[in-house]
């Protein structure tokens, strides 16, 4: 059985980007173009929250982002997953700031998806965090993703 990928918008961000000076930055954007190379092992999936955040900014990047999206399936954020993101902001599992991070969060859990692939280590991938996101997906009767970078995501 094929595992599936929500993809959250760091990841074609990094994807898509311009190689950078930034060593880390960098090392993201090759491990990134290398965990690419090999997604037709998973079935991936978005939502029209990766697409307005893709949208965004320089339009060449912006283009260069939403093009690499192309072709991949676009989960409906439902009012289930509205509530459950909006609900991860009220307990203060994520800041209002990260109110888009949580429509990511929420949106891979109502839909069942196995992992959440992210860079963002700030409010989603982070050690400090997953915890509290996973509690909240089993309060609700969900099982949560697997929430990972590209380069913990090898089959």
């Amino acid at each position: 059985m094929t595992s599936t990928v929500y993809i959250e918008t760091s990841v074609v961000s990094y994807l898509t980007a311009t190689p950078t000076r930034d060593v880390a930055i960098l090392a993201h954007q090759q491990i990134t173009r290398e965990w690419w190379a090999t997604r037709s092992q998973f079935e991936l999936f978005v939502s029209q929250a990766v697409f307005d955040e893709a949208s965004a900014g320089d339009p060449a990047a912006a283009a260069r982002r939403l093009g690499s999206l192309q072709g991949i399936t676009v989960l409906e954020v439902t009012p289930a997953a509205l509530a459950m993101a909006k609900g991860l902001v009220q307990s203060g599992v994520l800041p209002p700031k990260a109110l888009v991070d949580s429509i990511h969060v929420a949106t891979a859990a109502v839909h069942g998806i196995d992992y959440l692939l992210t860079w963002n280590c700030k409010h989603i991938a982070n050690a400090a965090i997953r915890g509290r996101i996973e509690r909240s997906c089993r309060a609700l009767g969900l099982q949560p993703p697997l929430i990972c970078t590209p380069e913990e995501l090898v089959e």
